[in-house]
């Protein structure tokens, strides 16, 4: 009686451990199915905007180089030897001050000659003035001076006169001349160029003659020159403020004022020549710096701007993607200047216009949008 009981307490724990794994096995089953069921997510609607007109502002980043405002090479006028240089290298002159001095003894030579020329010359001008002006009071008095007589010293005075005055175009020539041996500033500025030394033989021609005596350079006003592409050089505009930084002086900025404008595009950058006015009486900046120049550029006030991410440059060409009676629409555009993630665009385009932002060519011409949402542009 007692191993009979023993028995049914045995199995009624064995069933009792299956009945509880069955009960463990349904409830992981159920478990997993309820967390394997997917949660309905709300549909992402696109982005779109009404396009509108505005005026894209820009900066045009661009190298230029600044020179001397005006810069000179001064060469001797007449062969001589330089007798004394009155500057050197890096002095500053003024309009008129002296230079150098050449020394061309011939030339002393040729202008006393051509005085003595000119004084045996007036001489015999006076001396056949003086016999016109006798002949002609005697006349007065008839039959004492014949017509003739008259005639031949009034030729000779004229004749004298004409020498007299080519004596006197003569003298004045070597005295210009010998005016060259002097040689002064044509106007203020920094000596940039020294190339001969006392004693060297200088001239138009000759040993020497190659290279200047000084090379003169205004500083305290300079020239920037560059170059701006086809795309830009109408935005430029005469008289306008523009920045500038050099390499060598970090952080400082400098302003220039456009002043020159060649009007025409360079046949090998197709780029208009452009220059401005820089004032330099610091002289901070020195002629030949390449700098940096950042040109503003304002746009046309009619221009379509849109995100830059609204654009859609594809396999076939630029499109923008226009919503239209629900639909997208493909609307090929031109580009124009881009800034701070805006571009302007040029199409078949009316101001109000849905276009989508962030667009792709997986956004296909003809989808049909269930909703958009509008954000300002």
């Amino acid at each position: 009686m007692n191993t009979l009981k023993f028995k049914h307490i045995v199995f009624f724990l064995i069933g009792l451990g299956f009945a509880n794994a069955g009960l463990t096995s349904c409830g992981s089953s159920d478990a997993k199915t309820s967390a394997s069921k997917p949660t309905a997510a709300a549909p992402v609607l696109p982005e779109g905007f009404a396009l509108q007109k505005g005026s894209l502002t820009s900066t045009l980043a661009v190298p230029g180089e600044l020179t001397a405002f005006q810069q000179v090479d001064l060469y001797a006028k007449v062969n001589s030897f330089v007798d004394k240089l009155s500057v050197d290298v890096g002095r500053e002159v003024v309009t008129g001050q002296l230079l150098a001095k050449m020394e061309a003894p011939e030339l002393n030579s040729q202008l006393d000659g051509a005085e003595s020329k000119l004084k045996s010359q007036e001489a015999v001008f006076r001396a056949s003035k003086l016999n016109y002006d006798r002949l002609m009071e005697t006349s007065q008095t008839p039959g004492t001076v014949s017509s003739n007589d008259l005639d031949i010293a009034f030729a000779k005075q004229k004749s004298d006169q004409e020498i007299l005055d080519a004596d006197k175009a003569a003298y004045r020539e070597i005295a210009d001349t010998k005016n060259y041996l002097e040689i002064r500033a044509p106007f203020s500025g920094i000596i940039s160029a020294r190339n001969v030394s006392p004693g060297a033989y200088v001239g138009p021609s000759g040993k020497g003659s190659d290279a200047p005596l000084f090379t003169l350079q205004e500083q305290k006003k300079l020239r920037l020159i560059v170059s701006v592409p086809e795309e830009y050089s109408t935005s430029v505009k005469q008289n306008q403020i523009v920045n500038f930084t050099v390499k060598t002086l970090p952080g400082q900025l400098f302003t220039a004022h456009v002043t020159r404008q060649a009007g025409v595009l360079d046949n090998t950058l197709r780029a208009q020549h452009i220059e401005m006015d820089v004032i330099n009486d610091d002289k901070k900046v020195l002629p030949g710096m390449v700098v940096q120049v950042n040109i503003p550029l304002s746009g046309d006030v009619n221009s379509f701007i849109a995100p830059s991410k609204a654009v859609l440059n594809s396999t076939t060409g630029v499109f923008v993607i226009k919503v239209t009676g629900g639909k997208m629409t493909w609307v090929p555009v031109q580009t124009g200047r881009t800034s701070n993630n805006q571009t302007e665009v040029f199409g078949k385009l009316t101001a109000g216009d849905t276009l989508l932002n962030n667009v792709s060519e997986e956004m296909r011409d003809g989808t049909v949008v269930n909703g958009l949402r509008i954000k300002n542009n």
